[in-house]
């Protein structure tokens, strides 16, 4: 097979272990590409300064990781709400999110940032999900350009009802993207968030490609692959056959294992899956 699959990984299983630690920890598992959560540096994107953002860069280059992106971006600080019929709070969140394109940017290039955060972007305020979904797309619209102008992708990411109630689906997703219109926002799929979706995920992958911009892998129950019922070749296939371009990174919820257990079974579990491909 000529194809070659991107594997990176989601640093938050590793806790507060020295990032260089982390990195080359990822690299001996076999993964090419870490992707970071921003709480784990520091509470607010603008505490982490320009130094430090130069040494994460580096010591990511030095260990041999290429940098992916940002996920779970909307953890700290507390309080934020895109949604919101608070304009002022509305206001302070989507600035939340530009200083995270700043940050997406400096730590490497074409980074994306993967928006799922449920509680951030949730109906609030005696607001309707249409209405909350509304204030969503025109913040997002709102920051396009500056993604753009950063090299930053922002990915809307699909959540099942029992996470959220606005952009529940990958098709509702798409939507939001076209309606935008606007090459720094696309959208992604996460096997584990896809839980309510009809149809099959391999489908909906095709059906979608052209704005699928990146992949996160775990069980329906968020454990590492290969430790549930989910079947990952339709998915890998298509991804295979239509040659993607970018990372099937891996995000689980359940850290118990530790990371050494989950990066590297993880990875072997996927590689065996590949290996089936014709």
């Amino acid at each position: 097979m000529s194809y070659h699959f991107r594997h990176a990984c989601c640093n938050e299983m590793y806790g507060q272990r020295p990032f260089a630690e982390v990195c080359r920890g990822l690299r001996d598992a076999g993964y090419e590409g870490i992707e970071i959560a921003p709480f784990t540096l520091a509470a607010q994107p603008a505490d982490i300064k320009p130094a430090r953002r130069k040494e994460l860069r580096e010591i990511m280059a030095s260990e041999g990781v290429a940098f992916v992106g940002l996920h779970w971006l909307m953890v700290s600080p507390k309080g934020l709400q895109v949604t919101s019929p608070d304009a002022a709070l509305r206001e302070k969140s989507w600035r939340h999110i530009e200083e995270l394109i700043g940050l997406c940017a400096d730590l490497g290039d074409g980074g994306v940032m993967v928006f799922g955060s449920p509680k951030q972007r949730e109906s609030t305020g005696g607001l309707s999900p249409k209405e909350a979904a509304r204030n969503f797309i025109d913040g997002l619209a709102k920051i396009a350009p500056l993604a753009g102008e950063r090299g930053v992708t922002i990915l809307v990411e699909a959540l099942p009802t029992n996470q959220c109630d606005v952009i529940t689906s990958l098709a509702q997703a798409a939507e939001v993207v076209r309606e935008i219109a606007h090459p720094a926002v696309c959208t992604m799929f996460d096997t584990h968030n896809a839980v309510e979706e009809a149809e099959p995920h391999a489908t909906l992958i095709e059906r979608y490609f052209d704005i699928v911009r990146h992949v996160h892998v775990n069980e329906m129950d968020g454990t590492q692959p290969g430790t549930g019922g989910y079947n990952f070749y339709p998915v890998l296939e298509t991804l295979s056959r239509k040659n993607y371009a970018g990372w099937i990174s891996l995000e689980v919820f359940d850290f118990s294992p530790g990371p050494e257990r989950i990066a590297g079974g993880s990875i072997d579990y996927l590689k065996k899956e590949i290996a089936r491909i014709a």
